[in-house]
Order: structure tokens, then C-alpha cells, then sequence
């Protein structure tokens, strides 16, 4: 390490070569070892607190999508709606025997009649709908629950003809 030289041994710097007391060099690394230890200490704490917030807004931003979509998801079973506005375009559509809830949704999905395959399939659960076979017409303006409707209404003809 180079001190600061005494008046007659000066360089054009102001340092020369000569060694420093044992003291001085001890003390000079102690100062720097807090220094590094206090900049630690506090980049550390930075970085702790940083790391909270960012979690902090992820589950926030989590929270927000997930009540979002379940408020959505459940307004649509709820409050459905047509997938176009009157008068819509009219479909023929044939349910086979042994077709499942949810082979008519993805099916009444693929021909555009209802936007939401899950939300057809927990109406017909929680409105106690049956899906049986039968050629159908829809219209574009049905929301899913008329849809299903329809079908009861039909189920429930066949029912009495027999």
C-alpha cells in the first residue's frame, strides 16, 4: 500500500513507495469491513423488502384475476347470454342417443350456439336439465339456459307420448 510521503521524500504525485505503519493498514481495512458490512446490511434489506412487495403485488394481481373470472364465470351461468343479438341465424342440430351433457355443449359450442362449453354443462347440473336425443332447432339468439329449456320441454313431450 503507498502512503503519502513526508515533504522532503515527495514525488511528482505526492506518493512514494514507502511502507505504511502496521496501524494505519489494520485500521483502514476494520473501516472498510463495517463499510462493506453496513452496505450489506442494507442492500440486503432493500432486496428483503423488495422481494415482499413484488410477492405482495403478484398475489394481489392473483386475487384480482381469479374474483374477476369467477364473477364473470358465474354471471354467465347465472345471467347467460346469446351469443348474437336478435334475430340471429337458426341451426339445426341433432343430438344422438347416449350424447352426453357435455359432448351437447362442445357441440352446440362448435356450431356457435353457446360461448361457454363449463358454463352450459353447470347449468344443466344445477337447473337439473337432461340432454336427450332428438333433432333440434336453435337459434343464435337463445341463451344457454333457453337452449336447455328447449330440450327439457322436449324430453318431456316424449315423455308423455309414451
Amino acid at each position: 500500500m503507498l502512503c503519502k510521503a513526508d515533504d522532503n521524500n515527495e514525488t511528482p504525485c505526492g506518493y512514494t513507495f514507502m511502507p505504511c505503519k502496521a496501524g494505519d493498514n489494520i485500521e483502514r481495512k476494520q473501516e472498510m469491513s463495517r463499510a462493506t458490512n453496513e452496505i450489506n446490511k442494507i442492500t440486503g434489506a432493500v432486496i428483503a423488502i423488495s422481494s415482499r412487495l413484488i410477492i405482495l403485488a403478484l398475489v394481489i394481481l392473483l386475487l384480482y384475476e381469479g374474483v374477476t373470472r369467477g364473477y364473470e364465470f358465474g354471471h354467465e351461468i347465472f345471467y347467460a347470454s346469446a351469443v348474437e343479438a336478435e334475430p340471429g341465424r337458426d341451426k339445426e342440430i341433432t343430438i344422438s342417443k347416449g350424447t352426453s351433457v357435455a359432448q351437447a355443449a362442445k357441440l352446440l359450442k362448435d356450431n356457435g350456439l353457446i360461448s361457454n362449453e363449463y358454463s352450459f354443462i353447470i347449468q344443466a347440473e344445477f337447473f337439473d336439465y337432461k340432454v336427450k336425443q332428438g333433432d333440434y332447432t336453435f337459434n343464435t339468439s337463445m341463451t344457454s339456459k333457453e337452449i336447455l329449456q328447449l330440450m327439457n320441454e322436449n324430453t318431456e313431450e316424449k315423455e308423455e307420448k309414451k
